[in-house]
């Protein structure tokens, strides 16, 4: 089953028992893809976006939300902050198991060896790599960091 559909079955069930904060975040999700979607029918697709891309929205929706509960923390607002960390949660159901830090250095050292890159010049096609093999599963603001630190050598 896609990921879409497992939404849709979710949301259709959050509807049905009444768990409203459920099914608020799910309808943004709905939301954001239906977004991306229109997008797509624009460049032609009319299948809308994969489920890899999916999981690339899945976890900027989640970035976003990180992001606000920083802001939030500024403003002292826990009421907002726990709402924020809720939605993450359930976003989060969707997504694979992250990368730790380790695991993603580990893949950016077999991928260095074996694509024979060697500098920073190469930070694209290594970013490219990650992004289309490990969509959902890493973090890419820390692969960045990660990255730079070994084609920097």
């Amino acid at each position: 089953m896609s990921i879409r559909s497992d939404i849709e079955k979710n949301y259709q069930q959050s509807i049905r028992d009444k768990k409203s904060d459920i099914t608020n975040t799910l309808r943004l999700i709905k939301s954001a893809i239906k977004d991306k979607d229109i997008v797509a029918r624009s460049t032609g697709n009319n299948n809308g976006i994969s489920d890899q891309e999916i999981l690339g929205l899945l976890q900027n929706l989640v970035k976003q939300r990180k992001d606000s509960i920083e802001s939030f923390k500024t403003a002292n607002r826990q009421d907002l902050i726990e709402n924020e960390e809720a939605e993450i949660e359930i976003i989060k159901i969707y997504l694979p198991e992250q990368k730790n830090e380790e695991e993603i250095s580990l893949i950016i050292e077999d991928l260095i060896r074996s694509n024979n890159l060697s500098s920073i010049k190469d930070m694209g096609k290594l970013m490219g790599i990650m992004k289309n093999k490990y969509s959902g599963e890493i973090d890419m603001g820390l692969v960045g960091k990660v990255a730079k630190l070994k084609l920097g050598d």
